[in-house]
């Protein structure tokens, strides 16, 4: 794993690991069809994931890269499991209700984990913290208002589900520092092919839907592991409060580069979803001075 102590090194490259998650979304939208193969998404991205992820390991590690597998124990086990219960359920999500409801579901993954961490760590709450809970889950609960239809409500409830699954994966890492994180992200992704595999065989469907949409699969995959692979180089030289603002780039880019007329989307956001981010912004930005003031680092490395 590279080294990097500068803080002004890592902050533009944190920053630029958000900015290609926050494609993630423009990918989806510019897929055909991808609510009719979701798990052939699901199949393609977690084994683009998987090959990328090990591919990296065997660079940074030489051979005995495979040893990880064997230090994973059940908290890598469970986090990898929650982290792809996420990726399956963000395709639903996505492609159930708007860009802009999928990431601001994920925004509030700081409250789900710290809940989490209380609940299964003993990890103590702060009264400040309890605080900008409270602020998110109000701004979650408008943005929960302000889908009725049946289908966005559904996309609503898989942007929550992938949120939970993010949060069980950051609290394993808690629970288990010594778990080799990328190889907890490696298994994700072996989940993930595994499982849509077995729906796939299932149904009696094809693994690969058009050449198109695989190559877009694949690509959501690349800018996923490329961006995981930047944020563990940056995060070490990072406060937890810095980083967690950087990591807004995601949120915020997705949203805009669907609305951008330039990409072709124009995918609007509503007024209660304009409404409930504002809310969960005010609390990231609450949280995050909050964690600077406990002068907390994070890494994923």
């Amino acid at each position: 794993m590279i080294e990097l102590r500068n803080e002004k090194i890592a902050v533009p490259i944190v920053l630029l690991a958000g900015i290609l998650w926050s494609f993630g979304p423009l990918v989806v939208r510019y897929m055909n069809d991808p609510h009719l193969v979701p798990w052939q998404y699901i199949f393609g991205r977690g084994l683009t994931i998987f090959i990328i992820l090990n591919l990296y390991l065997y660079f940074e590690e030489g051979i005995n890269f495979y040893k990880n597998y064997k230090k994973i124990g059940k908290s890598g086990i469970i986090g990898g499991i929650g982290l792809g219960i996420a990726m399956i359920s963000f395709i639903y999500s996505i492609t159930n209700t708007t860009a802009a409801i999928t990431l601001l579901c994920l925004a509030a993954m700081p409250f789900f984990t710290a809940l989490l961490a209380f609940l299964f760590l003993k990890e103590k709450i702060s009264l400040n913290v309890w605080i900008s809970i409270s602020i998110a889950t109000i701004g979650i609960i408008i943005m929960a208002l302000g889908n009725t239809e049946k289908s966005s409500l559904v996309g609503f409830i898989f942007g929550i589900t992938s949120s939970i699954g993010f949060s069980i994966f950051s609290v394993t890492l808690r629970w288990r520092k010594e778990t080799p994180k990328f190889t907890t992200v490696a298994v994700a992704g072996l989940f993930c092919f595994v499982f849509a595999a077995i729906i796939i065989l299932i149904k009696n469907q094809t693994f690969f839907s058009s050449s198109y949409n695989g190559t877009m699969f694949s690509l959501h995959g690349t800018l996923v592991c490329f961006g995981l692979i930047l944020y563990s180089i940056g995060s070490k030289a990072i406060p937890a409060a810095e980083l967690t603002l950087l990591s807004l780039t995601e949120v915020i880019g997705g949203i805009f580069w669907v609305w951008l007329p330039l990409f072709g989307i124009n995918e609007i956001p509503s007024t209660n979803t304009i409404i409930g981010g504002f809310f969960l912004f005010i609390s990231l930005v609450y949280y995050s001075l909050i964690m600077r003031w406990n002068k907390r680092y994070i890494a994923l490395n």
